[in-house]
């Protein structure tokens, strides 16, 4: 029995359809579906770096690039089926960074990329408020000054109340040198009665 040439034709096209149909799958491998931060995202902190796959994962490898090829990964990373995580050691300073990463599939097969991202914003500058308190306490601390100022100035005082004081001591002890003593009253009296008792007695004995 001949067969036509369509029908000859039409089984090779099936034969390959069945062919390169199975073996589609078998070509796919796993890929990355989605990150965070996203590929040229701009964030203001980043905490962790979160990568999601297809399929699941191992043997994650995961680093986080910043200027001069500083890294900033804390750790290692965590798999949790098709999820990676990776801690990030922050806060960033601004800048541009990159995710490495690198992952072995499900099917045996490596998994590598990188993502650049960047960090805006992370050191905001001091608000206008802040500022003018900063300024506005100047002041304060001068005026403050002021009253140790008079303290110093003070204690000459009794520096020049020495003379006074010593001049009331003078004035008190010459007062007791002028006073004479009453018992040297008393004697000097008692001399003088005598000494005109006597001069009465004389006259009287002369004839």
């Amino acid at each position: 029995m001949k067969r036509s040439p369509i029908a000859a034709l039409t089984a090779m096209l099936a034969a390959a359809l069945l062919v390169f149909g199975t073996a589609a799958p078998a070509l796919a491998h796993d890929a990355l579906k989605s990150s965070s931060p996203a590929k040229g995202a701009k964030v203001t902190s980043l905490d962790e770096v979160t990568l999601e796959f297809s399929a699941k994962v191992r043997l994650p490898f995961v680093i986080v690039r910043g200027a001069g090829d500083a890294q900033h990964q804390s750790g290692k990373p965590e798999v949790d089926g098709a999820v990676v995580t990776q801690a990030v050691d922050g806060p960033l300073p601004d800048g541009k960074y990159t995710i490495a990463y690198r992952v072995v599939s499900s099917d045996g097969h490596p998994i590598e990329g990188e993502i650049p991202f960047r960090v805006e914003g992370s050191t905001p500058s001091p608000s206008p408020s802040a500022s003018a308190g900063a300024t506005g306490s100047a002041p304060a601390e001068t005026g403050s000054a002021a009253p140790p100022a008079e303290q110093s100035a003070s204690p000459p005082s009794p520096a020049g109340g020495a003379p006074e004081s010593q001049a009331a001591a003078d004035r008190a002890s010459a007062g007791q040198d002028v006073s004479f003593p009453v018992w040297l009253i008393v004697v000097i009296g008692a001399l003088v009665g005598v000494g005109i008792g006597f001069l009465l007695s004389a006259r009287r004995k002369r004839p």
